[in-house]
């Protein structure tokens, strides 16, 4: 019998202003973190992820910062974040679905940024 389970991670993280190059380095950069943390290294063992934005961030789409990172098999998802009266503004969030051994994981969701104030429990 495996010891694989289906485990789910989320991330957040913040830009300052709604432009490509700044949207793509910051899910790079949280992708990276999500992925060094939870031992994401082969891409056979993530099942999707889902990208969510604020409505303030148009300028493109931030699956594409997992596409550049070789992401080429595993289903992505964009959507809009719903629009909270006060939520955090140009925030990023993410939620990775993805298989690993059940016996000793422990999920490790990263927040970074403005988006650390959406978990102030989590020690990072």
């Amino acid at each position: 019998m495996s010891s694989q389970k289906v485990f789910a991670v989320r991330g957040a993280t913040t830009v300052e202003n709604d432009n490509e190059d700044e949207v793509i380095t910051a899910t790079t950069e949280l992708l990276n973190f999500l992925i060094s943390k939870n031992e994401l290294d082969n891409e056979d063992d993530i099942i999707n992820a889902f990208f969510t934005a604020t409505k303030d961030l148009t300028s493109c789409f931030p699956a594409k910062a997992a596409r550049n990172l070789g992401w080429t098999n595993t289903p992505l998802m964009c959507s809009q974040e719903i629009d909270v009266k006060d939520g955090l503004e140009k925030c990023i969030r993410i939620m990775i679905t993805y298989y690993a051994d059940s016996k000793f994981h422990q999920p490790q969701p990263v927040y970074l940024k403005k988006a650390k104030s959406l978990r102030p429990d989590i020690q990072q």
